[in-house]
């Protein structure tokens, strides 16, 4: 059986977090015992009376940069053998399902929340093991990111989600976009359900999915598809 998967993350804004881990899938998770949370603040690693965790950038410029020694301390508090260290960031490699997956294999992160102006690069190079970003944008600290991280890795992990199959199907699983989904009633405001997923004919279910999968995916990701598209070699126009 899978163990359980311990998640730190480190933030200036745990109070963004709590009730945002709290709340439904993810508060089921923790309590069946899939996942673990640890919320960890620098501020608490400060040893100043105003528990100072950032200061202004060398060489000037705007905003504050969040200070080497509370978020080495935070980190080393609970970081063990088997921690992967990520830092959330812009400049990070881009979070898709397919990374999410190599996450939900770990036994452990420790997510590091940027904030204000940046981290300090000594941060990065001290103490991240991998640097990630959500998109391209910006936000105005990391425990966004954070939360979007642990949502999508923790989902992934067994017995989270109850079926085995959960997560096969979904946008992205498998190279293409989820096909559309309809729930009762089968008629509503003249919109109706397709007569494929009423006939009750399993193999007509599929193959309408697996159309309307592929139609969505060329319609709105086509580059889904040429990612997925095997490249043809050994071959070169003939010349003449």
């Amino acid at each position: 059986m899978e163990g359980a998967l311990q998640i730190d993350i480190v933030t200036l804004f745990p109070g963004m977090l709590s009730g945002f881990l709290g709340e439904s899938i993810l508060k089921r998770a923790a309590r069946s015992g899939a996942v673990s949370f640890r919320l960890v603040n620098p501020r608490d690693f400060t040893t100043d009376a105003h528990r100072t965790a950032d200061d202004r950038p060398y060489g000037g410029g705007p905003g504050m940069v969040l200070k080497c020694e509370p978020v080495f301390a935070a980190v080393e508090s609970v970081r063990g053998d088997d921690a992967r260290v990520v830092l959330l960031t812009p400049q990070g490699r881009r979070f898709t399902q397919a990374v999410a997956a190599e996450l939900a294999r770990e036994r452990h992160l420790t997510l590091i929340c940027g904030h204000y102006e940046g981290v300090d690069e000594r941060i990065r190079i001290g103490l991240a093991d991998d640097e990630i970003s959500i998109g391209d944008y910006i936000l105005t600290n990391g425990a966004l990111a954070a939360a979007v991280v642990a949502d999508a890795v923790v989902r992934l992990r067994a017995g989270v989600l109850g079926a085995a199959d959960a997560t096969a199907e979904e946008s992205f699983s498998g190279g293409r976009l989820e096909y559309p989904q309809y729930t009762r009633p089968a008629e509503f405001r003249g919109m109706r359900v397709p007569e494929a997923l009423l006939s009750g004919d399993h193999a007509a279910v599929a193959r309408w999915r697996a159309e309307q999968a592929l139609r969505r995916t060329r319609e709105r990701r086509p580059d889904l598809l040429d990612a997925t598209t095997p490249k043809r070699r050994g071959y070169r126009k003939a010349e003449g």
